[in-house]
């Protein structure tokens, strides 16, 4: 059976992932009326039968790290609910398994961490470059023919930490030129019962950014709980992001208010960058993201730079001292008050 089939039965995992099948690119109905493109491996537009003006276009994606796979079990749920029928999209949806040689190989990339190569485009000089390029086309190609204004377009990018948490699931923002932070994305992630979110304050070249930054999107990186392999993952516990998912795709626009406090929210206060080979954390490996250390801590070192706890209340997130020269090794951020008079902003 080939890959075209088998998404039209509604095995989109299987089929991106058994790289012996030719990669196939295909139109059809499904019995609702609901259009489908298979644009590519991996890669699947769904148009409703009727698109209301103001319908937004959406990209849910997943996999970008081949070794997070619970986004991906909750997005090959979510294609086989609308291909059978039991969800009736309203929105343009383009859902994405991100990385599947990576996936495959049961780790994060496979010579390049793919969600640092979103910036237009790369030399194809291995595997994560060449699927980075493709996805980015894909995106664009998704936002141009949809037409929508910038308000209109979301992007949610699922991932998994490799650490724990002190918060079970968070978003990171990325910071771009645009108006990016809209009130309903965070409203969202309230009904989603997503615990925090962290507001970044400079551009990084990750999969969310790309779409925040060259089309506007409501464009959000997404931690959903921990890494663990396909079978293993605690998906009851994510059926509240599931269930705000599935409404997000199925209703024009939700009648959700934004609550007071139910949303953390932290702003980046500095970004640590791996400088040399001498870079070294001063705490273990699998230290949990959001651990706070008091004011004069230190923290890690670079040959000689010391880097200390400047002030009260920072907390790490994404620490990774063996990330590449170059790279960020850890974020400190700070809890911040926040206005949400049409965009969310950090109140200093």
């Amino acid at each position: 059976m080939g890959m075209l089939q088998l998404v039209k039965e509604g095995k989109f995992l299987e089929a991106t992932l058994d790289m012996t099948l030719p990669e196939e690119w295909g139109r059809w109905q499904t019995e609702s009326g609901i259009e489908c493109i298979l644009v590519g491996r991996g890669i699947l537009q769904i148009t409703p039968a009727d698109i209301p003006s103001y319908s937004k276009d959406i990209v849910l994606s997943s996999g970008v790290h081949g070794d997070e796979t619970s986004p991906i079990e909750l997005l090959q749920r979510l294609v086989s609910s609308v291909l059978s029928g039991e969800i009736q999209p309203v929105h343009r949806l383009l859902v994405i398994i991100g990385h599947p040689e990576a996936i495959n190989l049961h780790r994060r990339f496979v010579e390049e961490n793919m969600n640092r190569l979103f910036r237009a485009s790369n030399e194809a000089i291995n595997p994560d470059c060449v699927r980075a390029n493709q996805l980015q086309l894909a995106v664009s190609e998704f936002y141009q023919q949809g037409g929508k204004s910038e308000q209109y377009r979301w992007h949610l990018d699922l991932h998994c930490a490799i650490r724990s948490s002190t918060h079970y699931t968070f978003v990171v923002s990325p910071s771009s030129t645009n108006q990016t932070r809209q009130r309903d994305l965070f409203v969202f992630l309230q009904q989603a019962e997503i615990e925090a979110a962290l507001l970044s304050n400079a551009p990084s070249p990750t999969f969310s950014w790309y779409s925040a930054e060259y089309f506007g999107a409501q464009a959000l990186t997404v931690e959903l709980g921990k890494v663990a392999a396909f079978g293993h993952n605690d998906l009851q516990r994510l059926s509240p992001f599931y269930n705000a998912m599935v409404e997000l795709v199925t209703q024009l626009k939700p009648d959700y208010l934004w609550q007071q406090d139910k949303l953390v929210v932290y702003k980046v206060t500095r970004t640590l960058m791996k400088q040399t080979e001498h870079f070294m954390l001063n705490f273990p490996d699998d230290q949990a993201n959001f651990t706070m250390y008091p004011q004069g801590t230190l923290l890690g070192s670079d040959k000689d730079i010391e880097y200390y706890v400047l002030e009260e209340g920072e907390t790490i997130v994404f620490p990774n001292a063996k990330v590449a020269i170059g790279q960020r090794a850890c974020l400190l951020v700070k809890e911040v008050q926040v206005s949400t008079d049409g965009q969310v902003k950090a109140i200093t």
